[in-house]
């Protein structure tokens, strides 16, 4: 029983990258940076949005620059985040960041060159992972047929990744993340949706590539979000058979006792911005029920309905750092996070293990530090949080 031996990753998609060579300057400015700064090995968790696969994957000689520049700052790349598919850093990303959703060509075009790209990258003898969008945004997805279709997509990836593996040797396993107000928003619909695919490929006699290639990302603050027990959800995934292929290590807002903390409320509002969607869930102290939010706003924190002030707490859907346990006035899901790790330290296998803070550049004021600094010290306390879960 034990965690990934990989160099730790962060994600890159905290920083603008819209084409090669604004990502191998990063890779030197800041995840090279921050590196030194950490003082131990990391790996890179790269952001190829699509233009910049159709960049490397149309020119061997960018492909070659990226690998070198890769190896020059010892740079290990074993994961991408293919969940973002256009700007990730434009005025307003919203619910398009879930666009296209997994019934369509272009989702399914895109994650097949990012396979074939981190089979380029990866090191010998270590296998990859994509993470990608969790089928889509519920209120984008109503078609009665949507996730048949999103199942056939996946099968048709599976036997991808399977002639990929033929072609190059290497395994690359997709990993849906789950994220409130999606299509897979709870561990109870992960696990729901994931009899259905098997059942869809076991028809067409692909069930083994699609338990070989097709498992999960766990976002940790997304599941805390949802008030889920997380040591229980990822106890509930195992005993099902489902893989988690990769763990984003995250922690969300929460408000304590917001009838009576008018300053946590207060200073809540500042994080309502207008790039990333904040969705945001109370749990009733009587019922145990939560209800939902689709997005943050200022006014909504400011004078929020009478429910939401009798609730016992609020959880919103900001990445914040992962070293804080709390904010100012406001508590974070940090706690959850430490249970989630255990957890994952006793599956049996390791999944991949990135930090996956997005949001440095949108915090407010005091909250927000220089982001190369922000991430050093996310990826130090992440390295004491494994060792002390391994000793």
């Amino acid at each position: 029983m034990s965690l990934s031996s990989l160099p730790l990753s962060y994600c890159c998609n905290v920083h603008p990258s819209g084409d090669v060579h604004q990502l191998l300057q990063i890779l030197t400015d800041k995840t090279a940076q921050v590196q030194e700064l950490t003082g131990r090995p990391i790996a890179a968790g790269l952001w190829l949005a699509d233009s910049v696969t159709r960049e490397l994957i149309e020119s061997t000689g960018k492909l070659a620059c990226l690998k070198q520049k890769l190896a020059d700052n010892r740079l290990p790349c074993y994961t991408l985040n293919a969940f973002p598919y256009g700007n990730f850093h434009t005025e307003r990303v919203k619910e398009q960041v879930y666009l296209p959703d997994w019934t369509s060509a272009d989702r399914l075009a895109y994650t097949i060159r990012c396979a074939k790209l981190l089979a380029e990258l990866l090191p010998d003898g270590v296998e990859g992972s994509l993470s990608t969008v969790p089928l889509g945004f519920r209120e984008l997805s109503r078609e009665p047929d949507f996730t048949n279709r999103c199942g056939e997509q996946l099968i048709e990836l599976a036997r991808q990744l399977d002639a990929l593996h033929d072609e190059t040797g290497r395994v690359i396993r997709l990993a849906i993340e789950p994220e409130p107000l999606c299509v897979l928003e709870t561990t109870a619909q992960a696990i729901t949706f994931f009899e259905q695919l098997r059942d869809q490929a076991r028809s067409v006699l692909a069930e083994e590539l699609v338990n070989t290639h097709i498992g999960l990302c766990y976002d940790v603050c997304h599941q805390a979000v949802e008030y889920e027990d997380v040591r229980q959800s990822i106890q509930a995934l195992a005993e099902n058979e489902i893989r988690i292929n990769k763990v984003h290590i995250t922690c969300a807002i929460e408000l304590n006792d917001p009838a009576n903390n008018i300053d946590g409320r207060r200073f809540l509002a500042q994080f309502a911005e207008p790039r990333y969607l904040h969705q945001t869930f109370c749990r009733s102290p009587s019922s145990g029920e939560t209800a939902s939010l689709t997005d943050l706003t200022a006014e909504f924190a400011d004078s929020p309905p009478q429910d939401w002030l009798e609730a016992d707490s609020w959880r919103i859907h900001f990445h914040v750092p992962v070293h804080a346990d709390s904010l100012g006035p406001l508590s974070t899901t940090r706690q959850s996070l430490r249970e989630a790790m255990q957890a994952v330290r006793d599956l049996g296998y390791a999944p991949h293990l990135e930090v996956e803070t997005y949001t440095w550049n949108v915090m407010p004021g005091e909250t927000s530090p220089d982001v190369v600094h922000g991430l050093a010290e996310e990826m130090r306390s992440t390295y004491r949080l494994l060792e002390e879960l391994q000793q």
